[in-house]
């Protein structure tokens, strides 16, 4: 537990000694405040129906962007950074086994990109100086952002350990993101109920609206962190094929 934990602080403070940690930062809060100044200002207009607005700022097709872009840009140098420069040997000799460095390097990412979305939770706290907010909706609506988020991440940590090459791995992960996020939107391609009844249970998109309608069902969570355990599961075999590469 204390290397995990030492692997995990070493990775989330890493990122603060590049300049990517604040490029991405600064870009996701400004682009961020952007959408949800765009959808109060939409809302305000007589026109437009009354809805949810915290709602719309966690469904909007920006949000499902820059959560694969973002987890692609975090993910990619978990990994392919270390054995690049060769530090990963080092790493790998010491008593410490590659699922512990794997999930260590996982944690830590996850816990940069979920820093990232911390400043957003003012948003709602502004709101209800104004009127009544239902902060469950809320709640479940950050706690889906923290799933997608590690399944993207663990997609893209996978990705990694692929590859030397950071844009290599950032295209790889990006790809692999797109790929999960399509495989339940192209049920409606499909005619047999079955498979349609599967892909559905995989769409995220639906997955999200539950969550921003405050409803967490527990199949949805099962699913993410299988799928989570799944893919760390690949980059721990594909860091052990590597080994000495």
């Amino acid at each position: 537990m204390k290397a995990l934990l030492a692997i995990l602080k070493r990775e989330f403070l890493a990122y603060f000694f590049s300049p990517l940690a604040y490029v991405v930062l600064t870009a996701f809060l400004f682009i961020n405040g952007y959408v949800f100044y765009a959808i109060l200002l939409s809302l305000n207009s007589p026109e437009t129906p009354r809805q949810e607005l915290m709602a719309l700022f966690f469904k909007n097709v920006f949000y499902w962007i820059f959560m694969m872009l973002v987890s692609s840009i975090v993910a990619m140098r978990l990994v392919s950074e270390e054995r690049k420069s060769g530090s990963i040997e080092a790493l790998l000799t010491a008593p410490v086994g590659e699922g512990t460095v794997i999930a260590g390097k996982f944690l830590g990412g996850l816990t940069f990109f979920l820093f990232l979305w911390l400043p957003t939770v003012l948003y709602p706290v502004a709101l209800s100086r104004y009127g009544t907010i239902d902060f469950g909706p809320i709640a479940a609506s950050y706690l889906g952002i923290a799933l997608f988020g590690a399944l993207f991440l663990a997609a893209g940590t996978f990705a990694s350990a692929l590859t030397k090459n950071q844009i290599i791995a950032a295209i790889v992960s990006f790809v692999m993101i797109l790929a999960l996020f399509l495989a339940g939107v192209f049920r409606e391609l499909v005619t047999d109920p079955k498979l349609r009844e599967g892909l559905g249970y995989l769409n995220l998109i639906e997955h999200m609206d539950d969550f921003a309608r405050g409803l967490v069902d527990t199949r949805r969570v099962v699913y993410v962190v299988s799928a989570v355990v799944f893919f760390l599961f690949l980059a721990t075999k594909a860091l052990q094929g590597n080994k000495g590469k």
